[in-house]
This record gives C-alpha cells, sequence and structure tokens, in this order.
C-alpha cells in the first residue's frame, strides 16, 4: 500500500500505475485539518503496523493532479538522521568538503551515528526549501542529500537487530539539507523546509529488498547523486536496532538513512529532483528564505 496525506491532511492510497488516489477512512480524529491535533497518524502507524487497523475506502478515487500531497508523516516524535553511512560519502567529506567549508576536521565526524533533527523541518513534496538568509549572507554551503527514510511502526527499546526489521512500517524519500560550516549538526540541519519527504509512505511488505532500491538526485536536470542502498555501510536493521539503543522508538518516528555521494551546494533558482525506484519522486525549488520571523 502507498499511504498519502492530501489537501486538508485527509488520508488515501495512490495507484502509481493510474495515477489516482482513493479517500481512506482513518481513526478517530483524522478529519481534523489541524496537524498540530495530528495523534491519529501515530496511532495509525502503531495500528496498521500490528494489524489491527485496515483503511477502507471513504469514496471514489481521483485524479492525482487534482490534489495536493503533503509529507506522508505527521508530527514525528522524532526525527532521526544517520552521519557517515556510505565509504565513499565519507571519504568526499575528509577529502574536500570539510576542509572547503570550514569544517572541523575530527576524526569523530567521519564516524557514523545517529543524530536528531527537528521535526519542524519536515515539508511535503514540492514545497520550496528555503535557504537560511544567515547561511547565504555568510556564503556558507547549503548542501543537499537524498535519502532513504523509513517510519517506524512499532517501537521499542533495545531492539535486537534481527528483530529491527520487523518494526519498520514503510519507506520514503527524504531529503537531508545542511548548511556547512562549524557547529552542531542538528542546528545546521533543522532549518525550516530542510527535511522534504514523500511522495507517499510505501509499506514495507512492497518493498521486499530494502537494499536494492536506486536513489538518484539531479539539481537543474544534473545528476548529482547516483547509488545503491546496498551500497550502506550500516544496513537499515542495524540503524532500528542502533536507534533504539540510544533513545527509543515510537511508532511514527521518522529514521533518514544517510547521504550518499555526490553532495553539494544549491542555490536560489535551482531546481531538486529525487528518485528512488519503488518509492517515486521529488521536485523541489529552491529559493532565498522568504518566511516572516516572528
Amino acid at each position: 500500500m502507498k499511504l498519502a496525506i492530501y489537501d486538508d491532511n485527509r488520508l488515501g492510497a495512490v495507484d502509481v500505475e493510474a495515477a489516482t488516489i482513493t479517500p481512506l477512512t482513518g481513526p478517530p480524529g483524522s478529519a481534523d485539518p489541524d496537524a498540530l491535533g495530528a495523534g491519529w497518524w501515530v496511532r495509525m502507524c502503531r495500528d496498521l503496523h500490528a494489524g489491527l487497523v485496515r483503511p477502507a475506502a471513504a469514496g471514489p478515487p481521483v485524479p492525482l493532479r487534482d490534489v495536493t500531497l503533503r509529507a506522508p508523516v505527521l508530527n514525528p516524535g522524532k526525527v532521526i538522521a544517520c552521519a557517515s553511512n556510505y565509504a565513499a560519502h565519507v571519504a568526499e567529506m575528509r577529502d574536500q568538503v570539510l576542509t572547503r567549508t570550514g569544517m572541523s576536521t575530527d576524526s569523530w565526524l567521519l564516524d557514523f551515528d545517529v543524530f536528531l533533527k527537528a521535526p519542524s523541518s519536515i515539508v511535503g513534496p514540492g514545497i520550496a526549501i528555503e535557504l537560511p538568509a544567515e547561511a547565504v549572507a555568510a556564503a556558507q554551503e547549503v548542501h543537499h542529500e537524498a535519502e532513504l527514510a523509513l517510519v517506524i511502526g512499532r517501537g521499542g527499546r533495545d531492539i535486537p537487530v534481527g528483530e529491527a526489521a520487523d518494526h519498520v512500517l514503510g519507506y520514503l524519500i527524504a531529503l537531508d539539507l545542511t548548511v556547512r560550516g562549524k557547529g552542531d549538526r542538528s542546528r545546521r540541519k533543522s532549518h525550516p523546509t530542510f527535511t522534504p519527504v514523500g511522495p507517499w509512505l510505501t509499506t514495507a511488505d512492497e518493498v521486499p529488498d530494502w537494499a536494492g532500491l536506486t536513489i538518484d538526485l539531479a539539481v537543474n536536470g544534473d545528476r548529482r547523486q547516483h547509488v545503491s542502498t546496498g551500497d550502506m555501510l550500516v544496513g537499515v536493521p542495524e540503524i532500528v536496532s542502533h536507534a533504539s539503543r540510544v533513545m527509543g522508538l515510537q511508532p511514527g518516528d521518522l529514521i533518514l538513512t544517510g547521504a550518499p555521494p555526490g553532495v553539494g551546494p544549491i542555490h536560489p533558482g535551482d531546481t531538486v529532483d529525487v528518485v528512488i525506484d519503488r518509492l517515486g519522486s521529488i521536485r523541489h525549488p529552491v529559493v532565498a528564505e522568504c518566511r516572516p520571523r516572528s
């Protein structure tokens, strides 16, 4: 199943071949268009994974072109991201990016680990990526990182590697945007619009081999990233297990599995396209920061 959130946070099932979306019945509260009241999404992740619910059609299919897709996650308790999970990306950071962008060259930065991003950085397909005014003024590079992401269906602590895949509800595309420079990863990666995700959540039963996917990213039609998810240094089960030992996992948590090689700067006026086979595609324009401060 391909689960989407669309229009005023309605729940739907996508038929890719027919290019349609079918409205679905959701759990109590799912009719509330206010995303701040979206506890229903977390409950659905839990109950759908456990087989306690199976959303039913609530109307006829409508063309995808007639709806606005939203981020296929709502208010996750955590956004967990992985650092240094592709050998070629570790090499490009060590040999090029760290020195060029004035970042620390401490060896721990090139070791695999997990860190947190602000859930407020999440946006859905098509939303413009806004480059922070401070970063632009300081001539700091803002980099794209196309990544395989997953949503947790069943939470837990100290999850064994052999059981970890059973905690994954499904997969989706993510972009992990980052301001290169000094300072904590979480701060540099948590600006508004810095976690675009979409276009929908493909449940794990439709992705039998997480290591057999291909990630492609292009900027203005120029391909910059092309990699197999099988090239990860730490695989999905190990990521889930490791994260559960660090902080514990809850239904609805979003995990980004790490940046492939080929990261690079984006600028206002660019268009970023990401494709992962079986999961779909997302496209995002890049603009200078335009949100009013409050």
